[in-house]
C-alpha cells in the first residue's frame, strides 16, 4: 500500500479492529501500534487487513514518536478509564505532536458530550478533559460522535424487552435516540482519516428512533404487538444511578451498570442528541438501521 500513512492505536479492540479492516479495504497504508505480547491471532488478523505492525510501550513517548514519524493522522480507538483516555492517549498525543503529525482522531465515539452536563457521565467527562488537552496543542483534531453503538439494542441495554414485548424508556416515549453500527463507524472514520479539511466535530447516526418508533419496528418484525413501558422520569433515573453507584464496589470496569445508565440518561434527556448530522459528508451510503440490527433478534 502506498500514499499517506495513518497510525492506528487500539487496533486490538473491537472497534479498532473494524477500523483496521476499513482502512485495509480502502488500500490505505497504516501502522497498527501493538503492545508487546499481543496474541498471534490478532497479529495475523491485522496483517491480513494490510497493517504494518509496530510494537510500542505506551509509557515511552520517544518510542511512540518514532512510530508516528512520517504519518499524516493518528486514529485512536483506545478504550478505558483515566489511565487510558488521559494517560496512554495523552502520551500518544504528545508523540504525535513531537513527530509533526498534522491530525489526530481521539477515541471519542459516543453521544454528543459537548452538550451534556459535566459531572453527569464519568466516561464523557474523561473525553471532555481530553478535548481540552488536545485543543491546547497545534495538532488539528476531529472527534467522531455516533450516539450509542447499535448492538446495544440487541440486549446489552435494557431497552427492547422481548419476553414482555415492551420497549422500556425513561422520560418521553418520543425522545429521539441515536444509534450507529460499529462497522458504519469504522468505515466513516477511515474516510475522516484522509480528510484534510475535516472539522473539529463530525456527528453521525445510522438510526435516530424514539421508543415509540422502536415499539413499531418490533411489532412489524415479530407480528406481535409491542407496547411501551415507562420506568420513570429523568430525575428518578438520576436517583437510581446515584444509588447503584453507591452500592457498587469500586472496580476498573469501563461500563458498570450505573455507567450504562448514565449514557441512557444523556440520551433520554435529549442532552446528548446529535444534530446536525454529517452522514453524507463522504457521499450517500447505506447505513445499518435499528431495524436491520433488531431483525435477527425478532
Amino acid at each position: 500500500m502506498t500514499g499517506p500513512i495513518i497510525i492506528l492505536a487500539g487496533a486490538t479492540g473491537d472497534l479498532g479492529g473494524r477500523i483496521a479492516a476499513a482502512l485495509g479495504r480502502r488500500q490505505i497504508a497504516f501502522r497498527a501500534l501493538l503492545r508487546p505480547g499481543t496474541a498471534a491471532a490478532i497479529r495475523t488478523r491485522l496483517e491480513a487487513a494490510g497493517a504494518t505492525l509496530v510494537e510500542v510501550d505506551y509509557d515511552d513517548v520517544a518510542a511512540l514518536t518514532q512510530a508516528c514519524d512520517g504519518a499524516v493522522c493518528v486514529v485512536s480507538a483506545l478504550n478505558g478509564l483515566e489511565p487510558v483516555i488521559l494517560g496512554m492517549q495523552g502520551r500518544l498525543l504528545d508523540a504525535a505532536v513531537s513527530a509533526g503529525v498534522a491530525r489526530f482522531i481521539p477515541s471519542d465515539y459516543s453521544l454528543d458530550f459537548t452538550r451534556t452536563r459535566p459531572g453527569d457521565n464519568r466516561n464523557l467527562d474523561l473525553r471532555r478533559r481530553f478535548m481540552a488537552r488536545i485543543d491546547a496543542t497545534p495538532i488539528r483534531a476531529t472527534s467522531v460522535l455516533n450516539g450509542a453503538f447499535a448492538d446495544l439494542l440487541t440486549g446489552q441495554a435494557p431497552i427492547v424487552l422481548h419476553k414482555r414485548r415492551r420497549i422500556l424508556y425513561w422520560g418521553s416515549p418520543d425522545q429521539p435516540l441515536d444509534f450507529t453500527d460499529r462497522d458504519d463507524i469504522a468505515d466513516y472514520v477511515a474516510e475522516v482519516a484522509l480528510d484534510e479539511a475535516a472539522p473539529r466535530i463530525l456527528r453521525i447516526a445510522g438510526s435516530t428512533v424514539s421508543p415509540r418508533q422502536l415499539a413499531g419496528i418490533m411489532t412489524d418484525l415479530t407480528g406481535q404487538p409491542f407496547g411501551l413501558w415507562r420506568a420513570g422520569g429523568i430525575p428518578l433515573l438520576g436517583v437510581v444511578i446515584r444509588t447503584l453507584r453507591t452500592l457498587t464496589p469500586r472496580s476498573d470496569a469501563v461500563f458498570p451498570v450505573w455507567q450504562g445508565m448514565q449514557y441512557l440518561r444523556d440520551m433520554a434527556s435529549g442532552r446528548g442528541t446529535l444534530k446536525p448530522l454529517d452522514n453524507d459528508r463522504y457521499g450517500a451510503r447505506s447505513w445499518i438501521s435499528a431495524r436491520d440490527v433488531l431483525a435477527p433478534t425478532a
